[in-house]
């Protein structure tokens, strides 16, 4: 069901994304445009010395992808249309590599419904990166502005 305003989310409601493959050139497009060349995402031969031994994605391309992932190809999985604003991120943990290669997705549980106002909501909720191992490779709480239900609609 697509969601349209804050009280149309509950505790304890899952959400997963659809996934996405990591690429090359997602890496190298990060890095264009970020500045972000360090050899550890970008150098094959550096890499292989790493505890890694390979090339991986920059930490804050994966959450980038992580958090857009819901909202792909303009089904909004977890934002309501009255989305007005991200409004944080807590707790954010880097658990695991992703390599070119991997294959994400995020799955969302919706922790905390907070009344800011008659006009807003805060919509917490525990987001976590998985690839195709069901490992876990980002963890983080996401804070989203939501507009309430209007009195004329409920």
């Amino acid at each position: 069901m697509e969601k349209s305003y804050y009280e149309d989310y509950t505790l304890g409601e899952v959400f997963v994304s659809p996934a996405r493959t990591m690429t090359e050139a997602d890496i190298h497009s990060y890095a264009s445009l970020t500045g972000d060349w360090h050899p550890l995402h970008t150098d094959v031969e550096t890499a292989k010395e790493s505890p890694f031994g390979e090339r991986i994605a920059h930490g804050m391309l994966i959450l980038s992808i992580g958090i857009a992932l819901p909202f792909r190809l303009g089904r909004y999985v977890t934002a309501p249309k009255s989305f007005i604003a991200f409004y944080g991120i807590d707790s954010l943990r880097f658990t695991a590599p992703c390599k070119i290669g991997d294959t994400i997705h995020t799955e969302v549980l919706i922790t905390d419904l907070v009344e800011k106002d008659e006009k807003r909501g805060v919509i917490v909720s525990e987001s976590k990166v998985i690839n195709q191992n069901s490992e876990l490779v980002l963890v983080f709480t996401a804070r989203t502005l939501a507009g309430r239900r209007p009195p004329s609609i409920k």
